[in-house]
């Protein structure tokens, strides 16, 4: 039995809503375990990145050099893509901003979705952090990645991922597509599409600009990410939907976190429907991502669609004391539009060159200054090369003193007021440290325990950094009790950092 696109979500849609007031499971079982019960006529199909030599070989995986284009599926129509996977390591540390995932429907030239890879699935800024979503879910500490929009297409399908860092190799890029092979879809099929939009910073006397559309369609979402250029609450702006060529916005919003279903500022929580992947905080150079996923409420036009949102919140007098909490910002926003239409979608926005949309300061490679790094005892650090660490390598420090120490010098360029995160390992045989600046402690000390190797990036704050060397001391204060070293299984004290980034800020 054959449906239409805006029938079938139509009810899927409203199925979800109800199934999802009575719980997760009656959301399986009403959605999902129903349709296997009248299953429709397809056949399975998978594209996957497996070994050609499947059964003898395990080389599961392909890498992609600055600059190529890597073409993951071309399917043959009829049909419908159901599910997509990936896992990654580069050597770019913001690589899920720097890839750009690409679809191309029925030969078309132009994509039908372009995103950089992390964005499409809900997490901005080239940061890798867990999502539990209806349509996308992330789990493995924010480095497997699963999509499950529906993506029918008539005659062809073709999936490409570009690495689009200027000199940073993608080592190993694992996928899966899964797909209906279908006898054929109704004409009035709707096609999916997705695009990835930026202004570093927003302009002046302009609402940001999510989504311009034409034709006829349902919007189904929007993932925003916002990097603040300085302190405050950047939400108070408002949603706006101007529906089939309205002056006027027929949706109107309360404010960003309102429109993302939250209130009263942002936190971070991953629901099905809606969520904030990254919240950093309200400083200067802190990040935020937050998702909207409208399949309760899909919104409907049928000649053209514009979506926007105000840049508004509060400013700061350079004392730090706030002289209005409604004013325009000059922060950086980005954002994914997320859609179902007929036919041929216009083109309204195109994705920057890979660097371009990054907001970077100064990255110092740690490992780069093993040789000038001070610890305490007889056991030095050394560089530690693979894993996922940007450039491939990392400064270890296998220290085994429950007090132990270690002295990082870095070199500032000039004088300043500098935001700085420190990119530390975390693993299952590390300690806890105290971190200090200049001789100065900040913070409450850091527990590096994980059970599995990764790295995430701990804030310290901005501070008034003057041209020439300063000191970043790491002092071990004990060690999580699940932390073990595997030769013996006694207590985990290891240290390791593999980046410093410093970024100039303007104001306090």
């Amino acid at each position: 039995m054959k449906l239409r696109m805006t029938v079938m979500l139509a009810g899927l849609c409203a199925s979800i809503a109800a199934a999802w007031a009575q719980g997760a499971d009656a959301l399986h079982c009403t959605v999902l375990l129903q349709s296997l019960e009248r299953p429709g006529d397809f056949e399975s199909r998978r594209s996957s990145s497996a070994d050609p030599d499947w059964q003898n070989g395990n080389g599961d995986c392909r890498p992609i050099k600055p600059g190529e284009t890597l073409t993951l599926a071309e399917l043959e129509g009829p049909g419908r893509i159901t599910h997509i996977w990936f896992t990654i390591t580069a050597e770019d540390k913001f690589y899920p901003r720097t890839m750009t995932l690409r679809m191309y429907w029925d030969g078309r030239e132009e994509p039908s979705v372009e995103s950089p890879i992390g964005d499409f699935f809900a997490v901005g800024h080239g940061l890798d952090m867990p999502v539990n979503s209806f349509p996308v879910a992330v789990s493995s500490d924010g480095r497997a990645r699963n999509c499950y929009w529906p993506m029918p297409f008539r005659k062809s399908a073709k999936i490409t991922v570009s690495n689009d860092s200027p000199d940073k190799n993608v080592g190993c890029i694992f996928w899966y597509i899964d797909w209906q092979k279908l006898p054929s879809l109704p004409e009035d099929t709707m096609y999916f599409h997705a695009q990835y939009r930026q202004e570093f910073p927003c302009k002046p006397g302009e609402d940001y600009l999510i989504f311009d559309g034409e034709g006829d369609g349902l919007y189904v979402g929007t993932v925003e990410s916002v990097h603040m250029v300085e302190p405050g609450w950047f939400g108070e702006g408002d949603d706006r939907f101007y529906i089939d060529g309205a002056t006027e916005p027929q949706l109107k919003g309360t404010g960003t976190e309102d429109y993302f279903c939250d209130a009263w500022g942002f936190r971070p929580f991953t629901y099905p429907f809606y969520g904030v992947t990254v919240w950093e905080g309200y400083q200067a150079d802190d990040r935020g991502t937050a998702y909207r996923w409208h399949l309760p409420d899909p919104i409907r036009f049928r000649k053209s669609l514009k979506v926007t949102i105000e840049h508004k919140g509060s400013r700061h007098l350079p004392s730090g004391e706030a002289y209005t909490g409604f004013e325009e910002r000059p922060d950086y926003y980005s954002s994914v539009a997320f859609w179902y239409q007929r036919g041929q979608a216009k083109r309204f926005a195109t994705v920057p060159p890979g660097p371009e949309r990054i907001v970077t300061g100064t990255m110092i490679e740690v490992e780069s200054l093993v040789s000038s790094a001070r610890t305490s005892g007889e056991r030095k650090p050394e560089k530690q090369a693979g894993g996922s660490w940007s450039a491939a390598a990392q400064l270890l420090w296998q220290n085994l003193d429950p007090k132990g120490w270690i002295e990082v010098p870095f070199t500032v360029a000039e004088d300043g007021r500098y935001s700085i995160k420190l990119d530390l390992t975390h693993s299952f045989d590390y300690g806890m440290y105290r971190i200090s600046l200049d001789g100065k402690d900040i913070g409450q000390p850091r527990n590096l325990y994980n059970s599995a190797v990764i790295v995430k990036t701990e804030r310290l704050g901005v501070h008034e950094l003057t041209k020439g060397e300063h000191v970043l001391r790491f002092t071990a204060v004990g060690t999580d009790p699940r932390s073990r070293l595997i030769v013996d299984g006694s207590p985990g004290y290891f240290f390791g950092l593999d980046a410093i980034q410093l970024r100039k800020v303007g104001e306090k």
